[in-house]
């Protein structure tokens, strides 16, 4: 893999995927239709995948590509895949409230290695540079990359840390297992912002103990691994796999190294 061609042009497709969910967010209202397993879905998410789906195709023809609007990509099985979240925080985007991003990572033998978190309404850019490391990139977002700032997890003071927790699922099993922990902050963020949140140090801890699916979380994972973080399976604290059968998540907890993770 060309690591900058795919960093260019990861930041190209989210770019325009963004341009396109905003034109419909920011216009009148749109339909939001149910899909099989419940879940919202609007024309935002379908033009969104749409472009970043036939992007990566164009340039990467021979790699696997995952998406969460494609279904029939669900039976595909690989190791060393793209996948791609064109909307995630759809419930966010229907209630107007701006947590929502679009999502794109390059999975290798299981790990997320490079990814891309465009906040379009936030105007918030995280990614996986070609050497690995993560920035955030400051707007405005032009065809070339324009200023970052590396970003880093913190050293977590685990007498007072910073919990991030889900907006729109907040179970009462999340809120149990927070409680194991001496917390000073506590916020709520949609989609994958929350990987951002600990990947910048503005967060130090997201429990995830709910349902979520590889195209949610690879690509906010790769931004933490970028910024020196990590994220681990809720029942044993070992890592995140990914290209599981049906791309589907166990519970998860994404951090700072240096929490002392408490048992599940």
């Amino acid at each position: 893999m060309d690591f900058q061609l795919l960093e260019q042009v990861m930041r190209d497709l989210a770019l325009k995927g963004g341009a396109k969910i905003m034109e419909i967010y920011e216009g009148d209202d749109f339909d939001v239709k149910v899909k099989s397993d419940d879940s919202p879905v609007t024309a935002a998410d379908e033009a969104a995948d749409a472009i970043i789906s036939a992007g990566l195709r164009e340039v990467f023809p021979d790699v696997a590509l995952i998406t969460e609007e494609q279904a029939d990509s669900h039976g595909k099985k690989a190791s060393t895949f793209l996948i791609v979240d064109p909307l995630d925080g759809t419930k966010e985007f229907v209630h107007r409230r701006g947590d929502f991003t679009v999502n794109i990572a390059y999975v290798v033998d299981g790990v997320p290695i490079r990814g891309v978190v465009f906040a379009p309404a936030k105007g918030r850019m995280f990614i996986t540079l070609a050497d690995g490391n993560a920035v955030e990139e400051i707007g405005p977002f032009g065809p070339k990359m324009g200023e970052t700032k590396p970003i880093r997890v913190s050293n977590p003071d685990n007498g007072a840390l910073m919990v991030v927790a889900s907006k729109s699922h907040l179970t009462d099993e999340t809120k149990a297992y927070i409680a194991k922990y001496q917390t000073k902050d506590f916020r709520s963020a949609g989609s994958s912002l929350k990987f951002c949140l600990v990947a910048t140090g503005e967060a130090d801890l997201y429990p995830r103990v709910g349902r979520t699916m590889e195209w949610d979380t690879a690509a906010g994972h790769a931004v933490l691994t970028g910024a020196g973080g990590d994220v681990v399976r809720f029942d044993d604290h070992t890592s995140l796999r990914y290209g599981k059968e049906d791309y589907a998540n166990p519970y998860f907890i994404a951090l700072a190294p240096g929490v002392e993770l408490k048992p599940a």
